[in-house]
């Protein structure tokens, strides 16, 4: 059984950065692909960034791209989310979530994902 703890969120000033990690337990996580999403407060969850098992491949909402990184080490079985430029928008629960595969499929469906981490919180002041 996979499962996914989430750890770096926290509060920082507009134009600052954060970097997110997901600590992942299970043999599979270095043949799945591995997705970042978030949930604001009264939104529904959305997509941020994925990458494939690999390493070698990622994509990015519109919203993040330029500002956030998306990376693995999977002798660490760990994903990482480098966010910069943050802005008060960016606010949000943060989960990661495992993919069904070693690679991911655009349009990105949260459906396609599974399990999901506890989530870490992002605040982001003016």
């Amino acid at each position: 059984q996979v499962q996914l703890v989430e750890s770096g969120g926290g509060l920082v000033q507009a134009g600052g950065s954060l970097k997110l990690s997901c600590a992942v337990s299970g043999r599979t996580f270095n043949v799945l692909a591995m997705g970042w999403f978030r949930q604001a407060d009264g939104k529904g969850r959305e997509f941020v960034a994925v990458i494939n098992w690999g390493g070698d491949s990622t994509y990015y909402a519109d919203s993040v791209k330029g500002r956030f990184t998306i990376s693995r080490d999977n002798a660490k079985n760990t994903m990482y989310l480098q966010m910069n430029s943050l802005k008060p928008e960016d606010t949000a629960v943060y989960y990661c979530a495992g993919g069904g595969a070693s690679n991911y499929r655009t349009p990105i469906r949260l459906a396609d994902f599974n399990p999901w981490g506890q989530g870490t919180q992002v605040t982001v002041s003016s």
